[in-house]
């Protein structure tokens, strides 16, 4: 008998000690009250603001209307229903002949990539097994519920889709203590330490959020800009109220004579193509001989309010332009743009084409949208009333936080991004690795308002570059117009600029279009250094005719396309002069590098 007790699965989940359990557990409560406090406190002096009745007011109004679909039919109603129970009497049946010994087959499984239910013990144990099911029976269902609701059109359906997956992933029994049996084992093995440690860095994390919650992905106390991230050399040599621009040291003898401008984000900051030695786009690119310089968007403030797209291309990169030219006696340029910073370069050169300007004669593009029409699931944010809230709250400000931001592109990947940090951190009271990509993430900025009004609404909502309607400066873009070379790079799992909507962009330029896909997705795919011979990229003919056909007869290559890229630029010209220093010609230098502007915190 004691022999079988000591084996017994279910010790695994009995407190060991239960005084210092009960003592652990009155901690507990009173540091939970210290995050409630953080909470709390903010919304009381005005400081922090609740947005959250409008966003539930939408998940409302949308699910709404998927509940209308099926209730005003009753047998409708009640033929969904029975599926639904039919799961269940399928699962209860199995169970029981589990219980009785038998070995029967699943009900249902969880996808091959989900990783929630690794733990031995959700196979093993029948209870765990049993609530893994159930979850996920009625996780298929509710999806169901959505997709075979024919009345909708595709944005409500599009954003009950969504919003059902963000609440299926949320009440996922993985994220709950009593329900994980992983989480189970862990508390009763240290008497609930875990969950002191937990509420103490959700405390933490609700103050550094003033008020709001900022999941922590990564230690941050491991990272400094310019110490260990964006420390490849360079120096500051312009800066306005919009950007600054850093040119690099050259690291060879000889240069590509077009420099290399990079125009990153400004939902992010640039140093992600910065990270360190081995992952850094710049400094492999300043080793194969580019004069590289890089836009450094400010993080904006109240202050710049009123700064547009169109200040952003003149201030960005023209005046760019110019102190190249002035840096390298060089006018013609090849010209980068990453994320909504391809977007803008790719407005820029249409607005050059009209204008016969003819400086920058190469374009890369890096997992960048010019046709918004397949934009993912971001356009789940993106309606007329949606908006027009933003825009509203934009204007008290004069920007919109970059939180709310981060927390948007989490949402997109909350099963990678936000529950397993939530599970990690105030659940198992563990401190999350130190990761140089995690901490890039939540290294926010904020977006002024007239600029991202502008992006949403042209761009998002209207998806107006393509169609010939954009206006900058009172000049109609035409997109067509746009006849230098074009380097179109998409990546295959890319939740902000899917693969599809980037191929279609791409039909839209008047010149050679190079239309590349690499493996993974929006950031590993791009930051893809060639010495770690990771993924792979496929490269094909004409942008034409249907992505999966031009997909199908692709070829597909091993490794980086950083190499690949590297020889469709030279095949443009790969004439090389001296290689150019910062400082040259009595360009003033600011500061050195990575400068002030990425520096500052949101």
């Amino acid at each position: 008998m004691s022999e079988a007790h000591d084996n017994s699965p279910m010790l695994r989940f009995i407190v060991e000690n239960p005084e210092a359990f009960a003592h652990n557990m009155a901690r507990v409560v009173e540091e939970g009250g210290k995050a409630l406090a953080a909470y709390v406190r903010p919304r009381e002096t005005g400081e922090a603001q609740d947005a959250m009745a409008d966003q539930i007011t939408e998940v409302v109004k949308t699910l709404s209307r998927v509940g209308e679909y099926w209730m005003k039919d009753p047998q409708r109603s009640v033929e969904a229903q029975s599926r639904l129970m039919e799961g269940y009497v399928d699962l209860w049946n199995g169970t029981l002949k589990r219980m009785a010994g038998e070995e029967v087959k699943p009900t249902i499984e969880p996808e091959p990539r989900d990783k929630r239910f690794k733990d031995d013990d959700w196979t093993e144990n029948r209870f765990f097994d049993f609530l893994k099911q159930l979850y996920l029976i009625t996780t298929r269902w509710a999806e169901m519920m959505v997709a075979e609701a024919a009345e909708l059109d595709d944005h409500t359906r599009h954003k009950a889709d969504f919003y059902v997956r963000q609440i299926t992933n949320a009440l996922s029994p993985s994220n709950f203590l009593l329900t994980n049996p992983e989480l189970l084992r862990e508390t009763m093995g240290c008497n609930a330490q875990n969950l002191v440690r937990g509420m103490q860095m959700l405390a933490e994390d609700i103050e550094a959020g003033h008020g709001d919650l900022r999941i922590r992905q990564s230690d941050g106390s491991k990272f400094e800009v310019g110490v260990n991230l964006a420390m490849t050399p360079g120096k500051v040599i312009m800066q306005n109220d919009v950007c600054q621009l850093i040119q690099y040291e050259p690291t060879t003898e000889k240069a590509l004579k077009r420099p290399l401008l990079i125009i990153p984000p400004w939902i992010n900051k640039f140093y992600i193509l910065d990270l360190n030695p081995e992952k850094s786009f710049i400094r492999w690119a300043v080793d194969q001989g580019h004069t590289v310089f890089v836009i450094s968007w400010v993080n904006p403030d109240e202050c710049q309010a009123q700064k547009s797209f169109e200040h952003y291309m003149r201030e960005g990169i023209f005046e760019s332009l110019d102190k190249i030219k002035r840096a390298t006696q060089v006018e013609e340029v090849n010209a980068i743009g990453y994320c909504v910073g391809g977007t803008l370069l790719a407005v820029t050169l249409a607005y050059m084409a009209a204008h016969g300007d003819e400086r920058i004669r190469t374009a890369t593009f890096f997992t960048a949208q010019v046709d918004f029409k397949y934009a993912g699931d971001l356009k789940v944010f993106v309606d007329e009333e949606q908006i027009s809230n933003l825009e509203e709250r934009m204007r008290q400000k004069g920007y919109l936080d970059g939180r709310k931001m981060a927390a948007a592109f989490n949402l997109l990947r909350s099963n990678d991004l936000i529950w397993p940090y939530v599970v990690n951190n105030y659940l198992r009271g563990k401190e999350p690795f130190p990761f140089d990509l995690l901490y890039w993430n939540s290294d926010s900025t904020r977006m002024p308002a007239a600029n991202h009004s502008f992006y949403l609404r042209n761009c998002y909502l209207e998806n107006r570059l393509t169609s010939g309607t954009m206006e900058i400066a009172d000049e109609k873009l035409d997109l067509s117009k746009v006849k230098i070379p074009v380097f179109n790079l998409a990546t295959r799992e890319d939740h902000i600029a899917p693969a599809l909507s980037v191929f279609e962009g791409s039909k839209h330029f008047g010149g050679d279009v190079h239309y590349v896909l690499t493996g993974s997705g929006h950031i590993a795919g791009v930051v893809n250094p060639p010495a770690k011979k990771k993924y792979q990229y496929w490269t094909g003919g004409k942008v034409d005719g249907a992505f999966q056909d031009w997909l199908a007869s692709a070829t597909e290559t091993p490794g980086s396309w950083w190499e690949h890229w590297d020889g469709w630029i030279r095949s443009h010209d790969a004439t090389e002069v001296k290689a150019r220093k910062p400082g040259a010609r009595r360009v003033r230098i600011i500061e050195d590098a990575p400068g002030s502007y990425v520096k500052m915190q949101a």
